[in-house]
């Protein structure tokens, strides 16, 4: 079985305390995922701390990266306080590696 970067996501997040949870839905009539905003996968919170992620595979994190440099709503997110995270995944070997950038914008 693979797995998505989503779901590797999801588990790196919560093993790192984090309360978190899918924010992209299916559209049925466009027959695409549509993200939250159009670029958070993943909406995760501990703390105080709003954290939002984009996930990909790694080879798509630039293009990710500039994706949400070009959002009309990264202002909004960033006035509100959240945090942005762009997660790349990897495979080398069996093991799933993780390309974290930090707070992209």
């Amino acid at each position: 079985m693979s797995l998505s970067p989503t779901s590797l996501t999801l588990r790196y997040l919560r093993e790192q305390g984090y309360t978190a949870e899918v924010t992209e839905k299916w559209n049925p009539h466009a027959r695409i995922r549509q993200d939250l905003f159009g670029i958070i996968d993943v909406l995760a919170l501990r703390g105080s701390e709003t954290l939002a992620v984009q996930t990909t595979s790694a080879s798509n994190v630039p293009a990710r990266i500039r994706k949400i440099a070009e959002s009309e709503h990264i202002a909004a997110i960033r006035d509100a306080g959240w945090t942005v995270h762009v997660h790349g995944w990897k495979k080398v070997g069996n093991r799933w590696t993780l390309h974290r950038n930090e707070d992209v914008s």
